[in-house]
């Protein structure tokens, strides 16, 4: 069974399909639809057009609105003049760091376990 993103993509998918042919229709051979409808022909093909036409117009508006009301209510960034200087403070109140000396662990230091050792080295050998 498909999942429901799946159920959904596909009827997203089927609607844009019986779109688009209807639009292709209503365009090339409007004489098959607008007695259905009660238009003229010529009346189906200019509304089919202009719908498009207005909704497409209508997109970029809103995107360019969209833009302006997002730069007119953004604050202006610092200048760079102003950037630098505060970088600078930061670097003068930073304190050299002092020098630690990491020495290996304890357990590093000390020889393996007798069982670590090889067969040939364990305890002293016998004459």
């Amino acid at each position: 069974m498909a999942s429901k993103d799946q159920a959904i993509g596909a009827l997203i998918f089927i609607v844009c399909v019986v779109i688009a042919v209807g639009y292709l229709v209503v365009l090339v051979a409007p004489g098959v639809i607008s007695p259905m409808i009660g238009i003229s022909a010529q009346s189906l093909q200019f509304w089919a057009v202009a719908v498009v036409v207005l909704l497409a117009f209508l997109a970029i508006m809103f995107i360019g609105a969209w833009i302006g009301w997002t730069m007119a209510t953004t604050p202006p960034p610092k200048p760079i003049e102003e950037l630098e200087t505060e970088e600078e403070k930061k670097e003068e109140e930073k304190e050299p760091l002092e020098e630690v000396k990491i020495e290996p662990a304890e357990e590093a230091k000390t020889e393996p376990a007798e069982q670590d050792k090889p067969e040939g080295s364990k305890g002293k050998k016998k004459k």
